[in-house]
């Protein structure tokens, strides 16, 4: 039945819009998802409802109106051919009524329905010809009534259908005994399975979209995981760093400070020179961290010199060299080498007591090979790393960074031996945004 709310327990007629079966699920509206096969899917199935609703009501009519120009035919100018007009123009105004949406929610839908089936219940005992009217009436009553209660309904119907055209025939006749349930069975069925089919679908579109949605959330989870761990590595690698740095030479030179105060105010200003950096690296972080280096202006080659020089001390000296000739690279993929040997370069500042440091970049085409190697004291890279809970990530977040990018890192080193570390990237891959 067009138009109304649905009873309780019961979704409404098709033609009135998409029914509970067919709206949109919990989980999110399909457009809210990105999936706009599912969002089509509920679409067509709302359109397939209103257009079986449309057929459903013009038979209705249809019929109504072949059964009222039959009976004028024949008993046009019977006694009772007011009555059977009265009810039947009663029947059109309740049934346009349900067509106009002006009936409002449960209790005022099922008093329609009863309206509706008692005047055509005495329109049948007046004309039995009204009684095809009956198929469209078991749609309603299959839409609006529990399943059973519609079945009973139904049959119901059927044998008042089947009374009424044996009282017209005036005798027995087994065609009107077996027809009308045969066609009441056919077209239960008919609805019964379709309402199933629907209902199945429905319930496996919501299943997509609950599904699709939690897929969502975890991506989201999971790219939120990997900005942090990224933003850990930034500041590690540079920040933390700095400051670690900072804190050693303003410790060496409170140690040297009486004794050697040449020495001390070097490592004073060496200090002050890292905190510049430190401070430049976290206003980059404020607007898009981006290396400071990078951001204003450089490649990587020009970058991985300046922090040489800055890493160049009295007690330790540090070049850097460019094999081959230079090419562009992505942007992710400079950040991530120039934030490896920055890295490096802090650990060998920290923990190999070197006094000499190489930094190495080779462009080969379709592949780029970074190598920071120093002459300090070793270690054995089997090992399980020494730390504590204010020490950084190290090696493990630069192979971290350098495997988001498709490459490799290793570590070559010994006890008394020194350490290379060779870092292997992809020097023209698209790299994914994380």
């Amino acid at each position: 039945m067009a138009g109304s709310n649905p009873a309780p327990g019961k979704d409404p007629a098709p033609g009135s819009g998409p029914t509970a079966r067919s709206d949109t699920p919990p989980g999110g509206d399909a457009s809210l998802t990105g999936d706009a096969s599912l969002a089509g899917d509920l679409a067509a199935g709302a359109g397939d409802a209103r257009r079986l609703a449309l057929v459903i009501h013009v038979a209705f009519f249809v019929l109504l109106g072949s059964a009222l120009f039959r009976f004028t035919q024949r008993h046009g100018a019977d006694v009772q051919a007011a009555v059977v007009y009265a009810m039947a123009a009663a029947l059109v105004v309740l049934y346009g009524l349900a067509l106009s949406r002006l009936l409002g929610a449960g209790a005022a839908r099922l008093i329609w329905l009863c309206g509706v089936v008692a005047v055509w219940s005495v329109l049948v005992n007046l004309a039995p010809s009204f009684a095809w009217c009956a198929v469209p009436l078991f749609y309603l009553a299959l839409r609006m009534l529990p399943l059973r209660l519609a079945l009973v309904m139904i049959i119901l119907f059927t044998g008042l259908v089947i009374f009424a055209q044996l009282r017209l025939a005036g005798r027995f006749d087994l065609d009107w005994v077996v027809g009308p349930p045969a066609v009441a069975a056919l077209a239960t069925a008919v609805f019964v399975v379709m309402d199933r089919q629907s209902t199945r679908q429905a319930a496996l579109i919501d299943d997509l979209v609950r599904t699709r949605a939690e897929l969502a959330a975890t991506e989201r989870r999971a790219g939120t995981l990997a900005e942090r761990q990224r933003l850990s590595m930034e500041i590690h690698d540079t920040i933390a760093q700095g400051l670690s740095s900072q804190r050693m030479l303003l410790q060496a030179a409170d140690r040297l400070w009486d004794s050697e105060p040449v020495r001390a105010r070097e490592h004073v200003h060496t200090a002050a020179a890292v905190a510049e950096r430190g401070l430049a690296e976290a206003r980059r972080f404020v607007h898009d961290l981006a290396p400071a280096d990078l951001a204003e202006g450089g490649d990587l080659q020009t970058a991985l010199r300046a922090l040489a020089d800055r890493e160049t001390t009295a007690e330790r000296t540090v070049t850097c060299q460019v094999d081959g000739p230079p090419g562009p690279l992505p942007d992710r993929v400079q950040s991530a080498l120039l934030r490896v040997a920055q890295g490096a370069l802090a650990n060998v500042r920290e923990h190999s007591g070197a006094t000499r440091a190489a930094v190495t970049v080779t462009y080969l085409g379709d592949e780029v090979r970074l190598d920071i190697a120093d002459n300090g004291r070793g270690f054995d890279p089997a090992a399980p790393a020494p730390g504590s809970a204010d020490r950084g990530h190290g090696l493990p977040a630069m192979r971290a960074r350098v495997g988001q990018l498709g490459g490799t890192l290793a570590v070559e080193s010994a006890p008394g031996d020194g350490t290379v570390v060779s870092v292997a990237v992809p020097a023209t891959l698209e790299v994914p945004t994380p």
